[in-house]
């Protein structure tokens, strides 16, 4: 973020409407071919898994290359940044929608489909989220501050809750959506492979994947709130914020079939996940003091994406080094 941007003027962007357009156009391709994929419920080989986690992969890797000859290496360091903040908050989605296919008893060959559902939704809600915060970033800089308390105070409540073993839970019945479904309308017991509603005995009832979805959404919003600002704090550019959640979450069904035995094993992946929000939550208030007094330092984005791999890197050596000893004392006692 430049120090010397005039904060009051619009947000600029590398969008065109051309650009958007093509983006909106190749992004409903892709959610198309997976609804087409899902469209007969299977159980995904990790052969098809990974095929489709290293497509995903490479498609954001290729943006950011191509947007570098044509607008610069800031715009194409920034969306690099953004896309790997995005997709770390992602994999801590993966951890709570894994957690709610188990507490529904979701069948395993419907898996991709509820995440699927999960995925549209919140692609939907990031849109709405990201409109909402260019909006709040073109009235005055004290919506960077805004921002930045609500990722640090977002950090401590992840750092607490992961401190205490409590960051990965999940109450179904505590959800008030997924209440209030129940009182209006009949629910059934039993799946009916991936139909959200059953006519049975003559009337519509809601199957339990409803329910699934329900929760699901409910979740993606308190994960947009997150999120959104989060990349915020790394680039100011519209667009630049929606491609890195389109790209982060497209390939978060994939994932999760190649992560589902390996997720577990990332314990300390929410310690990461709050200092990375802690980050950017100063770095944001920083950028606010900077535009009041010009002597507190605008820290660059190239920095950003080093303290967030440093970290990334960190707690994922941290939790293989806890589960090798936790391993090695299990077998101790054996």
């Amino acid at each position: 973020m430049p120090g010397d941007m005039v904060l009051s003027a619009p947000l600029t962007s590398i969008g065109s409407p051309q650009l958007w357009a093509l983006t909106v156009v190749v992004l409903l391709g892709l959610v198309a071919v997976d609804f087409v994929i899902t469209r007969r419920p299977h159980e995904v080989p990790m052969r098809e898994a990974l095929a489709w986690t290293l497509f995903y992969l490479a498609l954001p890797v290729g943006f950011g290359l191509l947007i570098w000859p044509i607008y610069g290496s800031t715009p194409s360091v920034e969306f690099f940044t953004g896309y790997v903040v995005e997709k770390s908050l992602s994999v801590d989605n993966l951890f709570v929608f894994m957690l709610l296919l188990a507490a529904f008893a979701v069948p395993s060959a419907l898996a991709q489909r509820v995440l699927l559902y999960g995925i549209v939704g919140a692609l939907v809600l990031r849109a709405v989220f990201i409109a909402v915060g260019a909006a709040v970033l073109s009235s005055g800089t004290w919506a960077f501050l805004l921002f930045g308390a609500i990722l640090l105070v977002t950090a401590a409540k992840v750092l607490r809750d992961a401190l205490r073993g409590t960051d990965h839970q999940v109450d179904i019945d505590g959800m008030r959506s997924v209440r209030l479904l129940r009182r209006l309308l009949p629910v059934t017991n039993e799946y009916h492979g991936s139909k959200l509603a059953a006519r049975l005995d003559g009337r519509w009832t809601l199957t339990p994947m409803a329910l699934v979805v329900v929760a699901v959404f409910t979740t993606d919003v308190v994960f947009a709130v997150d999120s959104v600002p989060a990349v915020y704090g790394v680039t100011e550019d519209p667009y630049l914020v929606f491609a890195t959640n389109a790209f982060a979450l497209l390939g978060l069904r994939a994932l999760y079939f190649v992560l589902r035995n390996a997720l577990s094993a990332l314990r300390h992946l929410n310690h990461g996940l709050a200092i990375i929000l802690g980050f950017i939550g100063g770095k944001l208030v920083m950028h606010w003091a900077h535009t009041v007094w010009p002597q507190v330092p605008d820290l660059p984005t190239l920095l950003s994406l080093i303290v967030i791999m440093v970290t990334l890197a960190s707690v994922t050596a941290t939790s293989m080094v806890a589960n090798r000893r936790d391993a090695a004392r299990r077998a101790a006692r054996i």
